[in-house]
């Protein structure tokens, strides 16, 4: 046996190890149904402007990316493009969605948009808090 570390590790087996890690949680529970999600705006040309990611299981939406390019900022593309995924999620049959971000405006506006904060870590990146929200559609039984 031998060790490896940081760059040592290929990029491959830093991914195994993700799907490792996933694969074994999902086989702890029952009813695993992830299904990879996106969303994204392009212009006349081509080009993307916004975009969301994340994935659907056990009937919530994760967010994990929600970006709008920089000189579109501010137009209300990120909660037309938060919607559409919600929409997406909706009729996967979602009741729930849960968002993360580290910018204090951000969070607030994902409570403009009907997000409950649930969690915050003050100073979890220097100078920045983790803001861990969720939007409830439906109740869970």
């Amino acid at each position: 046996m031998h060790w490896r570390q940081d760059a040592d590790v290929s990029v491959a087996d830093v991914e195994a190890i993700r799907h490792g890690v996933i694969l074994h949680g999902r086989q702890q529970t029952q009813g695993s149904d992830a299904q990879d999600i996106a969303c994204a705006l392009y212009d006349d040309e081509g080009q993307l402007l916004a975009g969301a990611t994340g994935r659907t299981e056990f009937q919530r939406l994760y967010v994990n990316n929600l970006w709008v390019r920089a000189e579109r900022r501010g137009q209300g593309l990120g909660g037309e493009v938060l919607r559409r995924l919600e929409a997406q999620a909706l009729r996967r049959g979602c009741v729930d969605a849960l968002i993360e971000t580290l910018l204090d405006e951000v969070a607030a506006l994902y409570e403009h948009l009907g997000y409950a904060c649930i969690a915050h870590v003050h100073d979890y990146v220097p100078g920045f808090t983790r803001h861990t929200l969720l939007k409830v559609w439906r109740g869970r039984d």
